[in-house]
């Protein structure tokens, strides 16, 4: 098969040279961005344009220029200017392990299928569930992503709260969990995904400072009650994903207990928090959770995608699923915690735990600490420099690296303000020099930033301002400007 198209598709010679090369350009890669070096965190181009920048490609583009080309065409999240989405500039070992994992490709739906990166995963989920301060009855997996997390977590409370098997009979009962309104879409997306309907989701309102009134939880309970629809589950976000608040666990931990509820922590962002000295204590009451989830391509360093779902019994984790393949999976009398497909959606996944494994055995636990004080230290400063900015207003003092602020004017009324900072969001995307995000809240419309790399610096952020300022200077209306 040497001279064949397959065996040039399987040749170790040109996996070895083009690898090499690879790792000089992704090395170049780092060296550029995460130093900012490069001017640009990216190069705006319209979706059209982009599409068909590669469909030309595809038929014209030089073959030894596909990889360098990917970079240049992606956006840098190394890049100390990138602020905007919960994606973190992963450590580069985690390339190499991720290297790894495609080569080997181990499926882990089975023991014998992933066996080195199974055993890891209990060793990762055992640790994560000593930290948050579980007993050793608890237990977890590692799955592919929060959205998918939550929903598995969701249904571990639906089958452990109830009485009747779900899973196999369906439910004509009406159910339902209780969420913040300020939580993440993608519980809305699970609840409905289980079929509880728009009812199914009883949104408590939030406090001013944008976290879940815990004063009307018992109200909203009492209201659904009346209704005929049984409430098994409420949600705590640690911390939300639009504003960075964090939920009072705490309160909601003994609410859950009160009324016989599953209490699940949505930690896919923040949940990191639980190796920092300085920032664990914004998860005072997570160890009362029954569930937990928390994303390792967020806080810990590591690419996309791999999650952490862990349980206070890990008994819910292996009941979840009542299924059975006779040809992958026996039934066993002790608990089968290395048959992954018992405990997870997929049925095959990739070796996710080597990203976990790997940093913890180079850099051991300090580097999760130093990376989320780091980052969580720069929004406290950078909140304080926008408070003391005349032309700037935060939407709330932040408890995380996830800050909202907007331009502000006493001479516009809100329907202006919005505008300007939509435009000043437009602007800057289209620039490239910096990546923000933006979000509404109650109406009003914020810049929302997410310190992501541990190279931001104040000085960047008041490089953001302003160019920020300048550009509603120049999008305010004639009369103002004037």
């Amino acid at each position: 098969m040497k001279n064949t198209l397959l065996g040039s598709a399987y040749s170790s010679e040109d996996f070895r040279k083009r690898g090499h090369e690879l790792i000089d350009s992704l090395a170049d890669h780092l060296e550029q961005t995460t130093l900012g070096k490069s001017e640009k965190v990216l190069d705006w181009v319209l979706p059209k344009d982009e599409h068909h920048y590669w469909t030309d490609f595809l038929k014209n583009g030089d073959e030894n220029a596909l990889f360098k080309t990917i970079m240049s065409r992606s956006i840098h999240v190394h890049h100390p200017k990138y602020i905007g989405h919960q994606v973190s500039p992963p450590a580069p070992i985690t390339a190499l392990t991720g290297l790894i994992g495609s080569l080997l490709n181990n499926g882990m739906a089975v023991y014998e299928m992933g066996k080195a990166a199974t055993a890891m995963e209990l060793i990762i989920t055992d640790l994560l569930c000593e930290k948050l301060g579980y007993e050793p009855k608890a237990g977890g997996i590692l799955t592919s992503g929060g959205t998918l997390a939550n929903l598995t977590a969701l249904l571990a409370a639906r089958k452990a709260m109830l009485p009747n098997d779900i899973w196999n009979e369906g439910h004509s009962q009406k159910l339902a969990i209780m969420v913040s309104e300020q939580a993440h879409y993608c519980i809305d997306r699970a609840a409905k995904i289980m079929g509880l309907g728009e009812k199914g989701i009883i949104k408590i309102p939030t406090t001013s400072n944008f976290t879940m009134d815990i004063t009307a939880l018992e109200t909203s309970l009492a209201q659904v009650k009346k209704e005929g629809i049984e409430v098994f589950a409420i949600v705590g976000s640690a911390p939300s994903t639009a504003t960075g608040m964090y939920d009072d666990l705490k309160a909601i931990a003994n609410f859950s207990k009160k009324n016989k509820l599953w209490f699940h922590v949505d930690g896919a962002h923040g949940g990191a928090a639980i190796f920092s000295a300085k920032y664990k204590n914004k998860l005072k009451g997570i160890s009362e959770a029954d569930s937990v989830v928390i994303d390792g391509h967020k806080m810990m360093m590591m690419p996309t995608i791999t999650t952490a779902l862990l349980f206070k019994n890990r008994a819910h984790s292996h009941a979840t699923f009542s299924q059975k393949a006779d040809y992958l999976l026996e039934q066993s009398t002790e608990e089968d915690w290395y048959n992954l497909a018992k405990r997870t959606f997929e049925c095959t996944k990739s070796m996710m735990s080597l990203h976990w494994y790997t940093l913890l055995k180079t850099y051991g636990e300090t580097i999760f600490d130093d990376f989320v004080t780091s980052l969580y230290d720069l929004g406290q400063g950078f909140a304080e420099i926008i408070r003391n900015h005349s032309s700037f207003e935060l939407a709330v003092d932040p408890m995380s690296n996830i800050v909202c602020f907007r331009y502000v004017s006493t001479k516009l009324d809100t329907t202006s303000l919005n505008s300007i900072n939509e435009k000043i969001r437009l602007a800057i995307l289209e620039e490239g020099e910096f990546y923000i995000v933006q979000t509404k809240l109650r109406g009003i419309h914020y810049l929302r930033t997410t310190i992501m790399n541990p190279y931001t610096t104040p000085a960047h952020l008041e490089i953001l301002l302003d160019k920020a300022e300048a550009l509603a200077t120049a999008n305010l209306p004639t009369a103002e400007n004037s």
